[in-house]
């Protein structure tokens, strides 16, 4: 049995799609980080997207706030398009943001950080993995921290969160409770359980995807749209069965 001392393990999906935000929240996961544009790390999905994505959710919609691909560094005009795209999020009533904002030398940019969190009141804002391409991880979290976010979605600057645990769990006890380290990359099924071992930590994020077949019964062989090496004919999208797997296997290691 699950001890009472301990409450359940809070799963957030990274949905790349409204079908793929639905499939998380039939799964059974608590949140969702709606991105556009997965295989870029993320990015700011359409008005059209997120106010669909509203319509249908029940459970929290976070939306990652970031207008472009590669790294952290923001111009003034990418910059004002992030605060625009905050208080967009607000107006369709988004219930958190998530960001990643970093100076040329890889420390946490606070002024802009801060602006940000202060546009998105009272909605709740989590700082990305920018912060695992960030130097000096304890200061960049104490930056985080004062900026006034709520969350740290981190690998503990590795690949993956199973090769990241150790300072995973050293940014767990760091922060205490004044803000919730979110594990993620690399979280399955397979090693959540595992996860939720080592680094002490009770939220944790993961995609749940999995290949689902096209539609489409006419296929052009002779033309291909996308990058090289990519199936257009199969959609990945978040499963259902796969959220229920990270979910069950991650409270079993409570029990």
């Amino acid at each position: 049995m699950m001890s009472t001392q301990q409450a359940p393990i809070t799963l957030e999906i990274c949905a790349g799609s409204v079908t793929s935000c639905l499939a998380a929240q039939e799964g059974g996961a608590q949140r969702v980080e709606f991105c556009d544009n997965l295989l870029e790390g993320g990015t700011t999905p359409s008005y059209g997207q997120l106010a669909a994505a509203r319509d249908r959710l029940w459970i929290t919609l976070n939306v990652i706030i970031r207008p472009r691909g590669g790294d952290f560094l923001y111009s003034d005009v990418e910059f004002e398009v992030m605060e625009r795209d905050v208080l967009a999020c607000k107006k369709i009533g988004v219930d958190g943001i998530v960001i990643g904002l970093l100076t040329s030398d890889g420390r946490i940019d606070i002024p802009r950080t801060k602006r940000l969190v202060e546009l998105a009141a009272p909605m709740q804002v989590t700082f990305h993995r920018a912060f695992d391409v960030a130097c000096n991880p304890e200061q960049a979290l104490e930056d985080i921290i004062a900026t006034g976010c709520n969350r740290l979605l981190s690998s503990g600057q590795a690949a993956t969160a199973l090769e990241g645990a150790a300072l995973l769990k050293k940014l767990q006890a760091q922060a205490g409770d004044r803000l919730i380290v979110m594990p993620g990359a690399g979280v399955r099924g397979h090693n959540i359980a595992q996860l939720v071992t080592e680094t002490g930590c009770r939220e944790f994020h993961s995609s749940g995807r999995a290949p689902f077949p096209s539609g489409m019964t006419y296929r052009n062989p002779s033309v291909k749209m996308g990058a090289p090496g990519q199936d257009e004919y199969s959609i990945v999208e978040t499963s259902a069965d796969l959220v229920r797997e990270l979910l069950t296997n991650a409270n079993l290691a409570l029990e």
